[in-house]
């Protein structure tokens, strides 16, 4: 099955045929007068069919011919401008089709208590209500969505994400989500529901990328009344153009006064029409885009605000670095070899499961070529790590082995007669200041050296600070590590500032302070104590593994569940807006050389002196009409690729991207319509149409 981020060919047939069906559908008044354009474009091609009905009885004002051929061409020019809509909503609802083919009944282990080991009694998912609780064990399906509030496992999510790499969901923290559907792969969890049937999960997405639910962004409806405002002044300037050409003509005493079909396709060429057909298309694609990248945006708002955000706020934790503290490198101490450190240390992390040991077994490995040990067959006995003496360790052979917090080893030997050396504290106080975390290994009363663990940054990250920085977004570290830590890490990946020892309080007023300087703000967030931060900023990306409250105060699901992603949206959100600016230049710039067609064969005949704006020496009034109208359609086809793709991103200044709109756009807008207005004009003649 594919996913959400498998998305159709652009022209794909099936895709094409549902979409040509659907721009016919939407010929009704009461879906086009959403849009104010392609409404009275829609009213012009209506009148002119009715003109067009009038000649062929005889009783019209010009050639049967040629005012159907201007009815025809106003009924393509809202018929594609449909067709770009409907295949922008096609494309949702392929990938809704996708994912409705994975919601079914899944047997669910309702349980009579929410506990492990309760009786259950197996019931359809369906039949499972909010805050009911059931018993999944490996090789079952996850029946609904909930949190896991009982035991731990890995879960294949691939049926969500397209993802096959499992991932662990236990109880307690910010992996306690699951969503119905996906599959556990090992050990059992109990889950409580948190959606009653028909409010899932899945069936947001479902509805959400179909765009049922896409309600208009701030800009698009900006950009309707600006082109509500246009439509208004050119109909009122076309209407005004009739009476005026019978009075020139009556005065004169000469020439011919303008047809009200000329008068039409006047109008329609004076029409933003690009724009106005293919803003629609534009708005659903860039959610479409979000959802290839497995982003689900929960509003049209939310995906253009991406692209307006100008400060960046990024946990450090699995966003900046791995996530996973690693030893880097052994320290010893006075008169220790640190191959003897590295032993020791390796001895007393050879049953520590945590990251941090492992790695430290590694690291003596890869120096020193120390092998790893059964410590039951040495007859050791493992000491884990506890909160109260913070340190973890072995005894083997009457040797007491400790790593741990340097305060807490400190503590630990003065009780056996031991002390700890200046240069010990010395080696301990500089990987503090350089952002580390320091681990004193001892053994007995002996301090053996220090550890240095480090949080390592992740590959690539400081280029891509380099990007935002370069396109003027600031970016903010959020750690709950202190000053000293979380500065020397912000230095290392590249942030422009960080803020320390984090507490959901402080994420939030910090939000609220950049917000109330005028900044647009965007976060990524997983865990209960984001949720406030994330309600708070304008653009809020929680991550699917995270806890529903992170789910429910975010604007933005990532089904990845990658905190980086949030980049992505920032580009895609650009990306939007970019393919609009771009498309409005040039459906305003190519209007020019339509002026330039229409106007001197619409009134030449009453002012002959407009005959030298035919720059173009296009054939006949007729062929001149003709071919403007024809051209306003055909641009439109042209562009809704380009609508649906989105214009290439490339991060640069707003100065930068301005200008490369204008010349590209602007320019091109400009000097397309000449030579194409003119080859059409030249192939309706060598047709005899004209």
């Amino acid at each position: 099955m594919s996913h959400p981020g498998q998305p159709a060919p652009i022209f794909d047939p099936a895709l094409v045929r549902s979409a040509i069906w659907d721009s016919i559908l939407k010929l009704s008044p009461r879906h086009m007068v959403r849009n104010p354009v392609m409404f009275v474009v829609e009213a012009g091609a209506a009148f002119s069919t009715l003109l067009a009905v009038q000649a062929l009885r005889g009783h019209g004002e010009g050639s049967p011919f040629f005012v159907i051929a201007v009815s025809l061409g106003l009924w393509f020019t809202v018929l594609f401008a449909n067709v770009a809509e409907a295949m922008a909503e096609g494309r949702g609802k392929a990938q809704a089709a996708s994912l409705r083919r994975s919601r079914r009944q899944i047997p669910a282990k309702f349980l009579t208590e929410p506990r492990h080991g309760a009786h259950f009694a197996v019931i359809p998912s369906a039949n499972l209500r909010k805050n009911d609780t059931v018993l999944v064990e490996a090789g079952d399906e996850i029946p609904c969505d909930g949190e896991v509030i009982e035991g731990v496992a890995s879960v294949n999510e691939a049926v969500i994400t397209g993802e096959s790499a499992p991932v662990i969901r236990e109880s307690g923290g910010d992996r306690s989500a699951v969503t119905g559907g996906t599959l556990v792969l090992s050990d059992w969890l109990v889950v409580r529901v948190t959606a009653d049937p028909g409010q899932t999960f899945l069936d947001r997405m479902i509805a959400l990328v179909e765009g049922a639910r896409r309600q208009k962004t701030p800009n698009e409806i900006a950009l309707d009344i600006l082109l509500a405002g246009l439509s208004i002044i050119f109909l009122l300037v076309t209407v005004t153009l009739m009476p005026f050409s019978l009075y020139a003509v009556r005065s004169a005493g000469a020439g011919t006064a303008v047809t009200i079909a000329t008068l039409l396709a006047l109008l329609v060429c004076l029409l933003p029409t690009t724009i106005g057909g293919l803003l629609s298309a534009i708005g659903i694609a860039g959610m479409n885009r979000l959802i290839q990248a497995n982003v689900i945006a929960l509003s049209g708002r939310s995906v253009e605000a991406a692209g307006d955000v100008d400060v960046l706020l990024l946990d450090k934790t699995g966003t900046i670095t791995l996530g996973n503290r690693e030893a880097v490198a052994f320290i010893p101490a006075p008169g220790v070899t640190e191959a003897a450190l590295a032993d020791a240390a390796q001895l007393a992390s050879l049953a520590d499961e945590t990251p941090e040991g492992r790695s430290i077994v590694v690291l003596a490995k890869e120096r020193h070529g120390i092998r790893g040990r059964d410590i039951s067959a040495l007859g050791a006995a493992f000491v884990p790590f506890s909160a109260h003496t913070r340190m973890s360790g072995v005894d083997l052979n009457g040797r007491q082995i400790r790593k741990g917090a340097a305060d807490a080893v400190e503590a630990h030997i003065r009780n056996l007669g031991g002390t700890l050396s200046a240069e010990v504290r010395r080696d301990v106080d500089a990987i503090a200041r350089n952002g580390g975390t320091p681990l004193v290994v001892s053994d007995g009363a002996r301090v053996l050296g220090t550890v240095h663990l480090k949080d390592v940054v992740k590959g690539g990250i400081h280029e891509r600070f380099l990007e935002l920085r370069r396109i003027g977004i600031k970016t903010v570290m959020i750690t709950g590590d202190n000053p000293l830590t979380a500065a020397a890490i912000a230095a290392e990946a590249g942030v422009d500032d960080f803020l320390a020892e984090a507490t959901p309080e402080a994420k939030l007023g910090l939000i609220r302070e950049y917000q109330a300087k005028g900044h647009l703000v965007a976060m990524t967030g997983d865990g209960t104590n984001d949720a406030p931060a994330l309600a708070q900023a304008d653009v809020a990306m929680a991550m699917n593994s995270g806890t529903q409250a992170a789910k429910e105060a975010g604007n933005m699901v990532d089904l990845d569940s990658n905190p980086t992603k949030l980049l992505e949206v920032v580009a895609i959100g650009k990306q939007l807006l970019m393919t609009r600016g771009a498309l409005t230049t040039f459906s305003i710039a190519n209007d020019v050389a339509k002026y330039f067609a229409i106007i001197p064969a619409a009134f030449a005949a009453t002012y002959p002196g407009l005959q030298a704006l035919n720059v173009m020496h296009l054939a006949t009034p007729q062929s001149a009409i003709l071919s403007a109208v024809i051209f306003n359609a055909l641009i439109i086809v042209a562009l809704i690729p380009l609508s649906l793709k989105g214009v290439t991103y490339r991060p640069a200044s707003a100065a930068a991207l301005l200008r490369r709109n204008l010349l590209l756009y602007g320019v091109g807008g400009l000097l397309l319509p000449f030579p194409g207005i003119k080859l059409i004009d030249m192939a309706l003649v060598a047709l005899h149409l004209a």
